[in-house]
């Protein structure tokens, strides 16, 4: 719908190759069982510190740009590919740092039954420090 909306062509590329791979429809390599991405699906980086400039060029610069931020993203499988970007990202902006307190238990006793106080401090939070 949004690249309907934008008109724009590599855009509306990209979605279909997206929709071609979710779908099951990119030939798979039967000796690897891998599928091959083609050149210009994704750019090759070497490291987290490279994918990041590349992501967010400039980004003390352009922090707060809410519009060129919402134009990128950096996507990853696992929770703890994106924590540890999380945290090279966060360490690269200059801004004082807060300590909050916090109170592990819950407001209404009836719900202590639903949300177990070990249950909550296991809770890990994207962009919070771990309990």
């Amino acid at each position: 719908m949004r690249v309907a909306l934008l008109n724009d062509t590599s855009a509306e590329d990209f979605s279909e190759q997206l929709l071609t791979i979710g779908y099951g429809r990119v030939p798979v390599d039967e000796s690897s069982g891998l599928i091959s991405f083609p050149p210009n699906f994704y750019n090759f980086v070497s490291s987290k510190d490279e994918l990041i400039n590349k992501v967010f060029p400039n980004i003390i610069t352009n922090l707060k740009n809410n519009e060129w931020l919402s134009e990128r993203a950096i996507l990853a499988a696992k929770n703890k590919d994106v924590d540890d970007l999380n945290y090279i990202i966060q360490n690269e902006i200059i801004g004082t740092l807060h300590s909050f307190k916090y109170i592990d238990c819950v407001t209404n006793e009836d719900d202590a039954i639903n949300y177990p106080i070990e249950c909550l401090n296991s809770l890990d939070v994207p962009g919070t420090i771990y309990n």
